[in-house]
């Protein structure tokens, strides 16, 4: 894998709208900006070299992702991922990045991780934005550790390259205070479909 450049993205949030954050909100996002070996190859062609490339990024960008928050995986609340694929490569080569293995990778760094991890892949020039949208790690109803981040890379990815991102997050949104529906509310609710 040739690796162009990698980017590291940090927030430390101390309020929101007035509100204080004790302790502040940490988020980190992390990319990983490489050469797409199946960038202009037919559709059709074997992913299997972009799933490898995953799981070998995902314990990667995890290990520098927890050093950079300075947490222990126990800290983590939150997490993400996200690809990016030039104009030269298609939308199923990300998914090849995000979907088949990079999530196990991920749990695995952090030895936690129940929930599936929102993710998405696109297409587009260098400098598309992509949303990174945060989800809970072990409580698939933690509604408020879901959030999101807008990132880009003003360079990335050219028509041949992929860029892969993966976040981690501290803690709930910042002043979160939405209480939706528990476990036991939503088993009720289906229950209903098939009872009546």
């Amino acid at each position: 894998m040739t690796i162009r450049k990698t980017v590291t993205l940090v927030e430390e949030i101390n309020s929101e709208y007035g509100a204080p954050a004790s302790p502040p909100l940490r988020r980190v996002a992390i990319a990983a900006v490489f050469e797409n070996p199946l960038a202009g190859k037919p559709a059709g062609s074997d992913l299997k070299p972009l799933v490898d490339y995953s799981l070998e990024l995902g314990a990667s960008l995890t290990k520098t992702a927890l050093a950079t928050l300075g947490a222990s995986p126990a800290q983590l609340r939150a997490y993400t991922k996200a690809a990016l694929v030039g104009i030269g490569g298609d939308l199923e080569h990300g998914a090849a990045m995000i979907h088949p293995r990079l999530g196990m990778a991920m749990r695995r760094a952090i030895r936690r991780g129940r929930v599936i991890i929102p993710g998405h892949a696109k297409v587009g020039p260098p400098g598309t934005t992509v949303d990174l949208i945060y989800g809970p790690l072990d409580d698939g109803w933690d509604l408020d550790a879901f959030d999101s981040t807008p990132v880009l890379i003003h360079d990335a990815p050219r028509p041949n390259e992929i860029v892969l991102w993966i976040g981690y997050a501290t803690g709930p949104r910042v002043n979160a205070r939405c209480k939706g529906p528990d476990q036991k509310e939503v088993d009720a609710l289906v229950a209903s479909f098939t009872s009546g």
